[in-house]
């Protein structure tokens, strides 16, 4: 049998280290997988909060198809979590948790709401990020709540000191919880406006 194993992975073997990836690799391979899961389970969400509906709970609908589909999808975050370092042990309760949402998935209803509110990829990010807190150190969760816009800040940050500023860099990674937040607040006063109004036509209709 011939061995393929290089001398440099020789020694690391025989010294018991890995060579781990770099900080900066680590937080890009972490945001693509955000990118992912928000595109499965956060497509619109509650502002501020990782609460929404993504295209999971939209191919739940489609019976038997949707579910494979989404399925495999799921086991393609586990792939990407793989590829960051987490050990299988850790990702097997995201695989059980994706077999379930399979086999409830068929089931009409409630089907969508499990893929709602269990949804399988965000739980591998999450085991991604434990992991990475545990092994990198890395405690920000910008990259991993809004990965899109996190990775444009990044780009110009690069060019401009502007961007470096710690409460524009907010503003910024926020843009989508801010103006959900104004049409929720919008839509509160208009209810309130249109009850007032009702309740003023139903007295002066009384009278």
């Amino acid at each position: 049998m011939i061995n393929l194993t290089s001398p440099c992975q020789k020694i690391e073997i025989f010294m018991g280290t890995e060579k781990k990836l770099s900080t900066q690799e680590v937080i890009k391979l972490e945001r693509d997988l955000a990118k992912f899961a928000n595109m499965m389970d956060s497509v619109v969400r509650i502002p501020f909060t990782k609460q929404g509906v993504g295209a999971d709970a939209a191919l739940s609908t489609i019976p038997i198809a949707g579910d494979v589909a989404g399925f495999v999808l799921t086991c393609y975050a586990v792939y990407k979590a793989k590829q960051i370092g987490v050990p299988q042990a850790k990702l097997n309760g995201v695989l059980k948790l994706a077999v379930i949402d399979g086999v409830v998935g068929c089931i009409p209803i409630a089907g969508t709401l499990f893929d709602i509110f269990i949804r399988p990829s965000r739980k591998a990010l999450d085991v991604v990020h434990d992991h990475i807190q545990e092994e990198y150190q890395i405690y920000s969760d910008d990259h991993v709540v809004h990965p899109f816009l996190h990775e444009k800040l990044e780009q110009k940050q690069q060019h401009s000191a502007f961007w470096r500023n710690p409460v524009i860099a907010w503003i910024w990674i926020h843009i989508p919880d801010i103006l959900g937040l104004i049409v929720l607040i919008l839509i509160g006063l208009a209810m309130w406006f249109g009850v007032n109004m009702l309740w003023d036509w139903y007295q002066s209709y009384r009278a």
